[in-house]
């Protein structure tokens, strides 16, 4: 930011142009003038090269993360379709924010993270930048799917006060859990959801939109998290997977989902 006096000898320089300008005092003064456009110009210098560095923390762009996710809506399961890191004819990335950021999935229920830019490093890892990839819309109250997905999931809103499941009012949440191994009942978020942090490997995501009170479980393919997380690595062949069969994109079977209205949900802010 140019100080005071650098201001007015800037003002004094714009007022001086076609003129002679007659100074008080001798040489002290032009040399004073001089003294701070030099003091200015190093103060920006300065300023530019103490900028913080880009987030260092966990993930950097030399992690590869997976954490598993899914849409548990009106009891039934859904992932998202589509893997970003398809080329076009020119062989160019078509999808801008997987170019922006590295994240995508691969029709298998898992968020493979690792970063291409500081876009998706350290306090930046949010799980609004995967939905992003995917052109989500997860606010508060309401969650729409793209025009993009495929049917059963394709365009679909679901409402606070507007949106039911089997003639009851549905709420959004998002619950997350560490790692996929986890017992509990994860960390129920009612708000912020774009702004829930990755944090480690092997976390789990459940975006739900249920009646009050229903219990919100981890995906059904949360378990296989490393045989998936293999495939990405290119270790295992995925007709390997599952018995030999891959977890379908759009909707999949949900399994018994209990309702317990006694049982404690924690719920937090996002971050």
């Amino acid at each position: 930011m140019a100080t005071s006096s650098t201001k007015k000898a800037a003002k004094l320089t714009q007022r001086s142009k076609g003129k002679k300008v007659r100074f008080q005092g001798g040489t002290v003064f032009p040399f004073a003038v001089a003294l701070v456009l030099v003091l200015g110009l190093a103060t920006i210098v300065y300023a530019r090269q103490s900028v913080p560095a880009a987030d260092a923390s966990p993930p950097t762009i030399e992690d590869h993360w997976h954490a598993a996710y899914g849409f548990f809506l009106c009891g039934e399961w859904y992932q998202l379709e589509g893997n970003q890191e398809e080329v076009n004819s020119q062989g160019q990335l078509v999808n801008t924010e997987y170019l922006r950021t590295g994240i995508h999935s691969h029709d298998d229920g898992v968020i493979h993270w690792h970063p291409f830019t500081a876009a998706a490093v350290g306090t930046r890892a949010k799980l609004g930048v995967f939905l992003d990839v995917y052109d989500v819309e997860l606010t508060d109250d309401t969650l729409r799917l793209p025009e993009s997905q495929p049917a059963p999931a394709q365009g679909r809103e679901f409402v606070e006060g507007e949106t039911q499941c089997d003639g009851e009012d549905g709420e959004l949440s998002v619950v997350v859990w560490e790692n996929f191994t986890d017992t509990d009942d994860g960390t129920t978020y009612i708000s912020n959801f774009d702004q829930i942090r990755v944090t480690n490997d092997g976390m789990v995501f459940s975006i739900a939109f249920v009646p009050r009170d229903t219990t919100v479980p981890m995906p059904p393919w949360a378990a296989d998290l490393p045989t998936l997380g293999a495939i990405d690595a290119g270790q295992i062949p995925p007709e390997q997977i599952l018995g030999g069969t891959t977890v379908p994109a759009g909707s999949v079977p949900a399994s018994p989902v209990p309702t317990d209205a006694t049982t404690p949900v924690t719920t937090a802010p996002a971050p």
